[in-house]
């Protein structure tokens, strides 16, 4: 598997998106990006299944929730290490274009995730914007390409 190691800092947002009533003000940005055999078809199911997220993301260790797979509105619970409970809500799913969004609150800490699957030459590729907090997006982001990388393989 080749993956995809760079990063970029995109920028601070200034005022929030007005749209989302100024959840995100003073949020800094960061996208990831990793490249993996894994076909496209099976990097969406990982994504779209609650039940596959523990098994690709080390941080999870399960995800409570009423839904069997991502769709606007979803919303539950992701318990990790020690006892941490984080809650999500899920914003948008495209299955057409494999792109979701979803946010995650981890008491006054809380991040938008933007997630992307596209067709590579060698096999697929994958993006995840992350907006938050700066230390928390830079704490983050070991453990995200980790997952990226776990979730790209075959």
């Amino acid at each position: 598997m080749r993956a995809g190691r760079g990063a970029a800092i995109l920028g601070a947002r200034g005022d929030g998106d007005r749209s989302d009533g100024g959840w995100l003000r003073g949020m800094a940005e960061l996208t990831l990006r990793a490249v993996g055999r894994a076909h496209p078809d099976t990097v969406w199911f990982r994504y779209t299944s609650f039940r596959q997220w523990p098994a690709w993301s080390p941080q999870i260790v399960r995800v409570e929730t009423r839904d069997e797979r991502i769709g606007p509105g979803a919303r539950g619970t992701i318990r990790s290490f020690l006892g941490v409970r984080a809650a999500f809500l899920v914003e948008s799913v495209d299955d057409e274009r494999r792109t979701w969004t979803w946010r995650v609150r981890l008491g006054p800490l809380r991040m938008r995730l933007t997630h992307e699957v596209r067709p590579h030459r060698d096999g697929t590729e994958t993006r995840l914007g992350m907006q938050g907090p700066a230390p928390v997006l830079a704490a983050y982001a070991p453990l995200a390409r980790l997952a990226l990388r776990r979730l790209l393989t075959p």
